[in-house]
């Protein structure tokens, strides 16, 4: 590393370039893998967040204490001696080992200065913002959720000295760190799996913002921040209107707000904003639904909002009893979209425009009945819902196929007319051999720009259209409309809207008459004489390491949850693939997850996806054709009392449960002969098909009421 000069003439801190700063993470993680107290990079990240955080911190201070000196103002050091970074962390031969644990993890510990005192964690979550200094508050509050997870107070010491190669004192280095630091946070949302949870690629969080353009001196709000996605590129829409010393002011302390209740988003959170420039990050470490939704009043209320809610997720009774009791679910979705409309201005902000948000929603929410209807006429009536942008699936790939839309609407009055744009795959990726969104090829924000110019001025196409109030409401507030330039091309007469549904119909009724005939048969089959086998004596644990060439491309695979199987999560070159050993996938072999077992992510590796590669967390059994067939495997995996197994096999706190081999080799399944299997097999096929054929006569109904309520409309 090269040193520069200051103007006076003394030594600045050494520049780090891009390439030594991914060489300086790299090595660090490599150290980190020898450590047995850390299992996979959902340990190792949050152990490089924290360390990289006080490294950090300490740069801060020096560089205002620094600027506070020079402009001759008293200097009010966030953290102090002997707990500071420079103070433990920066000798290379400073304490190690057990002293070095002892005094990070210990309520009382031996410090750097040589006297007792309280530990690193205790004494960081013991400050308090008393002296003025908010980053006391929010280290305090970082550090009530982390913890110290190595094992080897030497392998710490390591990394240690790593991190301390790092120096935050340039924005160019800032910048580059940002950038490395995003691509550790899509390596951790990998390798979680599908946890219950999915982030918002970036181009979908840059459109929300331009579309809902913030303006400095407006109070923006994400209720369900994450990792801090939404707050990051609003900071960045914000910062290009910094013109004075008031500005920058006004941007750091009243602009940006969030909520993250769980500890390892919310740290990464803390620490993704501050890496962007964000001084002292204002997260709240609670959980937004929190508060009674009568209770928020205008103090409570902002003037942006900017989110991806969870979707599909259970909240507990006492928080559905903060709803009013016709509107109160489990459904977060349905949860947060009443939050959001609470917490909007009623009056014109600073820039003298009305209070606005922008909300992910799933399909589901479009048009369900009960509770999320009169959630719909709320929005309706209470707000001006003005666009809705539908988007393809895929978008969210690898963490949800979930389709979803994106909702713009304002306190400016009731809605009068809801625009919709259907964002289509371009042209050019039709002619790809996957011309869908993949986790391998995923949006780019290039192909988003055609709605922010049809935002400017909004006219019908093949591709945006819109609907008045009346027909929203006359169709039960439902916000599932078609485009009608693409339905009149291919109406049916309504003469004949019956005719759609003759022939699958005649095919259900056909499934359901062979489904009937074979159920007898099933029923009779003489279950007592089953076996009841441990899955020891079925399944073989199978670990080949990967001998990873970096010039050579390897599909990465992962596990979706409850049983909905194995698929590819990217492809990367060798030199790309940081976690190592990679371990290879062998087609037929059973996979399961070891973070999210407990919720069904099993699945047997279909052949396209022989030879692919996964981490240490994944672990693969070759099952024995002669006892049970793959296939009979699988099916069981998706019952409710193999989900029981998991949940007894699983030890660990309720955050982090993790399934046990040994306790799950030790468990017992029922197993008819293998000719018995292959009837059961069958039978599960044809109900199987069965399903289908009613989703896809339900399809049809629902298009047909559609077509009836735009008939009756034109009448």
């Amino acid at each position: 590393m090269a040193r520069i000069k200051k103007k006076n003439g003394a030594d600045a801190a050494p520049m780090t370039t891009s390439q030594m700063l991914g060489s300086v993470l790299k090595s660090a993680r490599d150290i980190m893998r020898k450590d047995k107290g850390l299992n996979g990079d959902l340990d190792r990240l949050p152990l490089l967040t924290w360390i990289m955080f006080l490294k950090f911190l300490d740069d801060l201070e020096q560089q205002r204490k620094e600027e506070a000196s020079l402009s001759g103002k008293k200097f009010k050091a966030a953290i102090e001696a002997p707990y500071r970074w420079r103070d433990w962390a920066a000798d290379p031969q400073g304490i190690t080992g057990d002293e070095l644990l002892s005094f990070i993890n210990a309520e009382e510990a031996v410090r750097a200065d040589g006297k007792k005192g309280p530990g690193l964690f205790a004494y960081l979550r013991s400050l308090s913002s008393s002296n003025g200094d908010n980053r006391r508050d929010v280290i305090a509050t970082v550090f009530k959720g982390v913890d110290n997870r190595m094992k080897s107070g030497y392998l710490l010491r390591d990394i240690v000295n790593k991190v301390n190669g790092i120096h935050f004192t340039s924005s160019d280095e800032l910048h580059t760190l940002g950038a490395l630091y995003e691509s550790m946070l899509r390596e951790m949302r990998d390798a979680a799996g599908d946890s219950g949870e999915f982030y918002t690629p970036r181009p979908v969080v840059r459109l929300m913002v331009e579309m809902t353009d913030p303006q400095l001196g407006e109070m923006i709000l994400d209720p369900a921040a994450g990792t801090g996605g939404f707050l990051v590129e609003a900071y960045t829409h914000l910062a290009t209107q910094v013109k004075t010393i008031a500005d920058r002011k006004s941007l750091q302390n009243g602009s940006l707000f969030g909520y993250e209740p769980k500890s390892l988003p919310y740290l990464l959170c803390q620490m993704n904003l501050l890496l962007h420039g964000l001084d002292a990050p204002q997260i709240d470490p609670g959980n937004a639904l929190r508060f009674k939704l009568s209770e928020i009043g205008e103090k409570d209320r902002v003037d942006v909002i900017l989110t991806n809610p969870p979707f599909g997720g259970e909240e507990e009774r006492g928080i559905q009893g903060n709803f009013p009791d016709d509107r109160r679910t489990a459904e977060t979705a349905l949860l947060f979209l009443q939050l959001i409309m609470r917490r909007l201005h009623r009056h014109p902000t600073r820039a003298g425009r009305p209070a606005r948000a922008a909300v992910v929603v799933p399909e589901s929410v479009m048009s369900d009945s009960g509770i999320a209807q009169r959630i719909r006429q709320q929005l309706v009536e209470e707000m001006k819902l003005h666009t809705i942008v539908r988007l393809p699936r895929g978008v969210f790939e690898p963490y949800s196929d979930i389709q979803t839309n994106l909702l713009f609407f304002d306190t400016s009055g009731a809605t009068d007319v809801v625009w919709f744009y259907q964002h289509e795959v371009p042209e050019a990726r039709r002619s790809m051999r996957d011309p869908k969104y993949t986790v391998t090829s995923p949006i780019g924000y290039d192909e988003l720009v055609p709605i922010l110019k049809w935002k400017a001025k909004k006219k019908t196409s093949d591709l945006a259209w819109y609907v008045n109030r009346k027909e929203i409401v006359e169709c039960a507030y439902s916000f599932d409309f078609r485009n009608p330039s693409r339905k009149n091309k291919s109406a049916t007469p309504a003469a004949d809207l019956s005719a759609c549904l003759r022939a699958p119909i005649k095919t259900l009724d056909d499934q359901v008459h062979t489904l009937t005939s074979t159920s007898k048969e099933i029923d009779d089959l003489p279950q007592s004489s089953w076996q009841r086998l441990p899955l020891s004596r079925l399944l073989e644990r199978v670990r080949i390491e990967a001998e990873v060439d970096d010039d050579t491309s390897y599909q990465q695979i992962t596990v979706k949850l409850y049983g909905k199987g194995v698929i590819q999560r990217t492809t990367l070159l060798g030199r790309e693939i940081k976690t190592r050993p990679q371990i290879l996938a062998h087609a037929g072999d059973l996979i399961m997850s070891r973070i999210d077992a407990r919720n069904g992510a099993f699945g047997i590796i279909p052949p396209e996806l022989d030879g692919a590669l996964v981490t240490q967390d994944f672990p693969m059994f070759r099952i024995d054709p002669d006892k049970i067939l793959p296939e009979y495997l699988a099916l069981l995996l998706k019952s409710e009392e193999f989900t029981e197994i998991c949940k007894r096999a699983s030890r660990g706190t309720t955050n982090r449960k993790r399934l046990k081999e040994a306790l799950l080799l030790s468990e017992t399944v029922p197993l008819p002969d293998i000719k018995t299997q292959k009837k059961l097999m069958a039978f599960a096929t044809s109900a199987a098909s069965l399903a289908w054929s009613a989703r896809s006569i339900a399809e049809s109904a629902d298009e047909i009421e559609r077509s009836v309520c735009n008939l009756m409309l034109k009448l």
